[in-house]
């Protein structure tokens, strides 16, 4: 009975949502894999970045059912590459390699890929990987948009979007006391990992922790902010419509 009631409040709450104003981007902190493993006994915690990469899928599918064509998944951050042991890193880009970018580039899969982040500094096959993935998907045609954010930091994509600049103002001629004094958001958002697809409208992250741990800094200046007690294994379909059901009910000022 009970899971047959909560079946029944998430069918409700689904067309619920639907009705109200919905995020056109979504961004996902996924947190707590490790914990999770934690709590289901698992001599690995590592397992639970396997039972994490393998729930992406899901949720894009949920995503897809709302009609939410822009996502962008936070999976591993510069300060995970330095801080973690090498064999969890090792097992983590495996599973970005093999799980993620694998299952995104099947031929029904319908998200077009894209990358956040330095490739620079992945292991060669998993850059290789999500580089291809970017390729296979480049055709897709359905409208979907999924940001892969690998080996990312939101301030080194602030820093990274300047020097770009830069490089691209002084070819033109321009000199660098012209570029600061003429220098406007609209200059530097062309050159962020996203350039192109709109900012994220809400962020949602699992695992109760309440920080955007230097997930899209730029970009989420404006967005709406959702803390979920649940560890990302374990969110729900019902955890993610309560998420939309309470952006729906906020009074989006941007600022004013």
């Amino acid at each position: 009975m009970p899971d047959l009631l909560h079946a029944h409040y998430t069918r409700r709450l689904r067309r619920r949502v639907m009705a109200g104003p919905l995020p056109r981007h979504v961004g996902l902190i996924v947190d707590g894999n490790r914990r999770w493993a934690r709590e289901q006994g698992m001599a690995d915690p590592s397992l639970g970045h396997q039972a994490g990469a393998e729930h992406i899928e899901e949720v894009l599918s949920w995503c897809e059912a709302l009609g939410i064509r822009h996502v962008t998944v936070f999976l591993c951050s510069t300060e995970n590459l330095q801080r973690r042991g090498d064999s969890e890193v090792a097992f983590l880009m495996r599973l970005i390699e093999q799980v993620v970018a694998g299952r995104l580039t099947r031929p029904d899969a319908g998200w077009r890929v894209h990358l956040a982040g330095l490739p620079d500094i992945l292991p060669d096959s998993t850059a290789r990987a999500l580089k291809e993935a970017v390729e296979a998907t480049r055709t897709c045609t359905t409208g979907a948009h999924v940001t892969l954010a690998v080996g990312y930091g939101g301030r080194q994509e602030v820093i990274e979007a300047l020097r770009e600049l830069m490089y691209v103002r002084a070819e033109a001629g321009v000199s660098l006391t012209e570029l600061a004094d003429t220098l406007s958001v609209d200059d530097v958002a062309p050159h962020l990992y996203t350039a192109g697809r709109p900012d994220p409208d809400l962020v949602i992250r699992t695992s109760g922790e309440q920080r955007l741990s230097n997930f899209l800094l730029w970009q989420s200046a404006y967005s709406e902010l959702y803390f979920c007690e649940a560890h990302w294994p374990a969110f729900r379909e019902l955890d993610f419509l309560r998420a939309i059901r309470s952006f729906a009910a906020r009074d989006r000022r941007y600022g004013h």
